[in-house]
């Protein structure tokens, strides 16, 4: 399993309806990905104006299943930084929440 930094560009009139979704718990139960999507888009960070978050994936190319489902219709310009395991997260828990929570 690999982990990756993910930065993108939030589609900004979809992010009231990212956050219902994962209010909603909508993604979870996709397979195989749903729930590891899911706790990595609650912990989403800001960055200026680029939404960043680490994430745990198997496929090749990183991130196509969960682009094809999810990310492509919250997001553009995906990009990804291969990481260890947590070291994403650390470099952004200084950041505020994607959700201006």
């Amino acid at each position: 399993m690999a982990h990756y930094l993910v930065r993108a560009k939030p589609k900004q009139d979809r992010l009231p309806d990212l956050r219902i979704q994962l209010d909603r718990k909508a993604f979870r139960d996709l397979r195989p990905f749903g729930r590891a999507l899911t706790r990595s888009l609650e912990g989403a960070r800001r960055q200026d104006d680029v939404a960043v978050w680490e994430e745990e994936d198997y496929c090749s190319p990183p991130l196509a299943q969960e682009r094809e489902a999810v990310l492509d219709d919250y997001f553009e310009g995906i990009e990804v930084e291969q990481v260890e395991d947590g070291e994403g997260w650390r470099r952004i828990e200084d950041l505020p929440s994607l959700y201006g929570e």
